[in-house]
């Protein structure tokens, strides 16, 4: 397993100790879960231009970056719907967007073509990661609305940016 691989199933392995701190509920959880979840975020950059840079761009990483990405996000996204700082529908467009994106995907692949990540959904990965930083940091109920708006717009229009610039890879006829 390469150094870019090994970072992102760091990254995975990340996940549940950030929810365990998190869980934990002690005087300093949220810094000490707010360090993980920069230290997990920070190995998506880190893996990414190690592959890029040394030619190590593998099916393994295709795949599981990605996934370690949304694995995160989504954890942190999920802990914040239970404890009452995030609307549950939030959640469900963010989950929405990806399942409608990874599919939009399968079907190019499957007609031979590659649909690269958009400019509008690496802002959206970055606004939504910084956004939960700030959660975490700061409990504060109008900073939860005001991160929940932002990831919900970056989400929602990144999601029809795809399909819009794609729109010849399904066939819309056939509805």
């Amino acid at each position: 397993m390469n150094t870019a691989n090994k970072l992102t199933m760091l990254r995975i392995l990340l996940i549940p100790v950030f929810l365990v701190v998190l869980y934990m509920d002690f005087a300093a959880s949220r810094y000490v879960a707010l360090g993980i979840f920069i230290l997990a975020s920070l190995t998506d950059f880190v893996d990414g231009h190690i592959a890029r840079s040394r030619g190590l761009i593998t099916d393994f990483g295709k795949f599981m970056d990605p996934l370690a990405d949304k694995m995160l996000v989504m954890a942190a996204m999920l802990w914040f719907v239970e404890v009452g700082r995030m609307p549950a529908w939030a959640l469900l467009i963010v989950v929405v967007r990806e399942f409608a994106v990874s599919g939009l995907r399968l079907i190019a692949v499957d007609n031979g073509r590659v649909i690269a990540a958009a400019w509008s959904g690496k802002v959206k990965t970055a606004s939504t990661m910084v956004g939960i930083c700030f959660m975490l940091v700061f409990p504060i109920a109008w900073l939860d609305t005001l991160v929940t708006a932002v990831i919900v717009v970056t989400t929602v229009y990144s999601g029809v940016e795809y399909f819009v610039k794609n729109k010849d890879v399904i066939d819309w006829s056939h509805m």
